[in-house]
């Protein structure tokens, strides 16, 4: 038999599943939120591309199935899609939907209760606060309410995943976070524009001074030891782009599950979607 509070909490389950939502960017924050949101049974969920995404964490980020069609992070799968109709279909597969649409284009015909700028520019490259009942804008470049309705902290730390109802978070340090005591030692960056050519693949164990991988002929090599947790495709970069990150660690796991800075920013985000659900 049911009980009231049992079916109080079927009623929210149902309100939870016919909530549309549009994440911009499907990197590594991304898909810690995507995957935040779709296991507490918001499935409707559509995240958009650019037509050559630059992961670098790319066994964690939804943004693979650009190149594969699908993708699996944790158990959530997430499938390309082309138009509404492939996204429905998606839906209907229980799938998070993949579409390429750097122009965000999809949101006047999708229409989705909330939008979320999940791109990690640091910096608003034009999300504004008309575009959904409820928009969300995450890391620096945001100010609530004028241009987004919440912004949620990206920035390692204490206020990691606060949600800011008024106001900004903090501003962007250049400073990749700490691990082991390593910052800007364990991420690999692209020495001038070029292209990639790998050495070593993710989950490799690499030490100081091993060669990565190559910017056209010019090596790039490891400046410390531990697992390769993020290697960016074989793409053409620019100048000064993160190309790869080495976990100091040395667990191979963690190049598979998701951090606990995109677990957080995506509790973060849950909050705010949850604290303006009628």
């Amino acid at each position: 038999m049911m009980t009231a509070d049992n079916s109080k909490l079927k009623i929210q389950n149902s309100k939870l599943k016919s909530i549309k939502v549009v994440i911009k960017g499907a990197g590594e924050m991304a898909t810690g939120i995507a995957h935040r949101l779709f296991m507490a049974n918001i499935k409707q969920i559509l995240m958009t591309e650019i037509s050559e995404p630059v992961t670098v964490r790319r066994m964690v980020a939804f943004s693979e199935a650009v190149y594969e069609n699908e993708m699996v992070v944790e158990g959530v799968r997430a499938k390309l899609a082309g138009n509404i109709h492939d996204i429905e279909r998606v839906w209907e597969e229980d799938k998070i939907a993949i579409m390429v649409d750097s122009e965000w284009r999809i949101i006047n015909e999708l229409k989705p209760d909330v939008v979320i700028d999940a791109i990690m520019a640091k910096k608003n490259l034009g999300t504004k606060r008309d575009e959904a009942p409820l928009v969300i804008g995450v890391g620096p470049g945001f100010i609530a309410p004028s241009d987004v309705h919440v912004v949620v902290e990206s920035n390692r730390g204490h206020n990691l995943g606060k949600v800011f109802y008024s106001g900004s978070c903090e501003p962007h340090t250049g400073i990749p976070g700490p691990s082991m005591g390593y910052t800007i030692e364990r991420v690999l960056r692209s020495p001038y524009s070029g292209r990639v050519r790998h050495v070593k693949r993710i989950g490799d164990m690499v030490k100081p001074y091993d060669t990565v991988l190559y910017i056209d002929e010019t090596p790039v090599n490891a400046q410390i030891g531990g697992v390769l947790r993020g290697l960016i495709r074989e793409i053409h970069v620019t100048a000064n782009e993160k190309i790869g990150d080495i976990d100091p660690s040395g667990i191979p796991e963690h190049c598979y599950t998701i951090t606990e800075k995109a677990r957080a920013i995506g509790g973060g985000v849950l909050e705010a979607v949850m604290h303006f659900l009628n």
